[in-house]
């Protein structure tokens, strides 16, 4: 009789010991006041931060806080989190407070913000009444990610103006933040949401794996990438999935539509620049698109986790991976940290990044909107920057853990002796020379086409895509097969604005998944096509 009371003791023990372990935590309903923020930072930087703040918030009100953070994936996922949240949480107060019949005017109508002149009169109605509303997620903040959610999330109406701007107009100006830097947004003029600190795009190495690869130079072009001995080495993530990796991928466009421009503009000064400027972001988008495909063709896999890419790379199961400038100075700081190596780097892409935001912002029907807006005012403030790259331990500084971020604020670069504190002194984001410019009129409008192209190119078809550039880097790259291979013209600037477009924002989901299905049929055909080229030229 003994065993079987063994057995269910012993089952008891191993369910209970993960919660008798587990460290000890302040529950959140125990403080004064209770945050909901929805993020996609890592631990680090909510650790530093909750501690932080809640200091802060504690000097100034007399009253604790405590931050319930909401984790679901990265900004794709948080954004359509955020959009089903909204839908069903309006759908309760249109049909329960409102009296009016659900459908599916309403539902496409009441979160357009660029409703058509022909909009139905209950799409208009619907819209003004979520405008009007206080209707929630039950989230207070959205903070990180990249500017093109927050853009999407404003217009749709789901953020709301935190007044920040008008309670410290001295922050928000060309000196402390400017509105624009380099073609990028770093605030909303409706205060809806302002950057906090700046991200750029490189690259993530592994100095053993490159010697492996016989590669002597650590790769600091996007260009470097295409290189085939890289072949199954490159770690990447889903534009699809990943908002950071989707603008990685978008700065490597508009590098190549720069260069491009600059090349017409001193070989043809007499044409004028509106025509100059149309044949360049043509020819670039082209050229981008077959460096990003050709760097596609060297992926060892497309991750649906950004943060991946680094860990991979510093484990030595990739050599180099394109990612987010703080996901790869994190990454070299953990390898250091446990044990001095210094075989994982990183990079900016020379020319080919430019510093975005990550931004946050105020929800619609904040459940606690004075300490949200406390919490946003304490980011901007010259407490909050600190924190993001000074090294632990130091005056202001975190804690625990080196963020190795950019703060958005200019004049914390200024600060008397700072460099001696700062994690990265040699990082001085408003001081670049060879600055990429972001031209939102290229390819802002195109994001999503964009991610989706590249899906369509690299992702559906990874098998085929790695077959035939194997073929053509072991036939020495032969033209007439190269030439098949690269033909994008199904994806090309004219098909992204036009087909792409119209079937990325059709209102039936089934025209997307058709025409992915088409294209990517397309590319197998392509690709099977340059591998047997390849073959026959050996």
């Amino acid at each position: 009789m003994w065993k079987p009371a063994l057995i269910v003791l012993l089952l008891a023990a191993t369910i209970a010991l993960p919660f008798a372990l587990r460290p000890k935590q302040q529950a959140v309903s125990r403080a004064d006041d209770r945050l909901v923020v929805i993020t996609p930072h890592n631990e680090a930087i909510r650790q530093e931060f909750a501690r932080a703040f809640a200091l802060w918030y504690r000097e100034r009100t007399g009253r604790t806080v405590a931050i319930d953070w909401r984790l679901i994936g990265g900004t794709s996922e948080i954004a359509r989190f955020i959009e089903g949240e909204y839908a069903a949480s309006f759908q309760n107060h249109w049909v329960n407070t409102l009296h009016h019949p659900w459908s599916n005017e309403v539902l496409n109508g009441f979160s357009n913000g660029r409703l058509p002149a022909d909009a139905s009169v209950e799409a208009r109605e619907a819209r003004e009444a979520f405008l009007a509303s206080q209707v929630g997620c039950g989230i207070d903040l959205f903070f990180g990610g990249g500017a093109y959610d927050f853009i999407r999330q404003a217009q749709a109406g789901r953020l709301v103006d935190s007044g920040i701007v008008q309670k410290h107009p001295e922050w928000f100006n060309e000196a402390v933040i400017p509105r624009t830097f380099a073609g990028e947004e770093y605030w909303d003029t409706g205060g809806r949401w302002v950057g906090v600190v700046l991200g750029s795009f490189g690259i993530v190495a592994n100095g053993d794996s490159l010697h492996r690869l016989g590669i002597g130079q650590i790769p600091r072009r996007w260009e470097d990438l295409r290189d085939p001995r890289f072949i199954g080495e490159i770690a990447l993530a889903d534009p699809t999935k990943s908002g950071s990796s989707a603008k990685a991928f978008e700065n490597v466009v508009q590098q190549q539509m720069q260069k491009h421009l600059l090349a017409l503009q001193t070989a043809r000064p007499a044409v004028t620049s509106a025509e100059l400027e149309r044949q360049a972001v043509a020819e670039g988008w082209t050229e981008g698109m077959r460096l990003l495909q050709a760097i596609g063709a060297n992926a060892r896999y497309f991750t649906d986790s950004a943060q991946k890419v680094p860990v991979d790379v510093a484990a030595g199961d990739c050599a180099a991976g394109m990612c987010i400038d703080f996901y790869g100075r994190q990454q070299q700081e953990a390898v250091r940290r446990r044990g001095g190596d210094d075989r994982v780097s990183y990079v900016s892409a020379e020319g080919g990044a430019v510093a975005s935001v990550d931004p946050i912002a105020l929800m619609r029907g904040a459940p606690n909107p004075a300490a949200a807006r406390a919490f946003i005012e304490f980011t901007l403030s010259m407490e909050g920057q600190k924190l993001w790259n000074l090294r632990p331990g130091t005056p202001g500084g975190p804690a625990y853990f080196a963020l190795r971020r950019l703060p958005v604020r200019k004049d914390f670069y200024a600060l008397p002796g700072i460099e001696t504190l700062r994690s990265d002194p040699e990082e001085l984001p408003y001081a670049g020379a060879d600055q990429l410019i972001y031209r939102p009129a290229w390819t802002g409008k195109l994001f999503r086409e964009l991610s989706f192209a590249i899906r369509v190119m690299c992702l559906d078809t990874q098998p085929e895509l790695k077959r035939a550039w194997r073929a053509l880097a072991d036939a020495g790259m032969p033209p007439e097969a190269l030439a098949v291979f690269q033909d994008i013209s199904a994806v090309d600037y004219e098909a992204a604005n036009g087909r792409i477009k119209a079937a990325l924002t059709s209102k039936n989901k089934v025209d997307e998944i058709r025409l992915a299905g088409e294209l990517a049929a397309h590319f197998r055909r392509q690709y099977l096509r340059a591998e047997e080229l390849a073959k026959a030229g050996r």
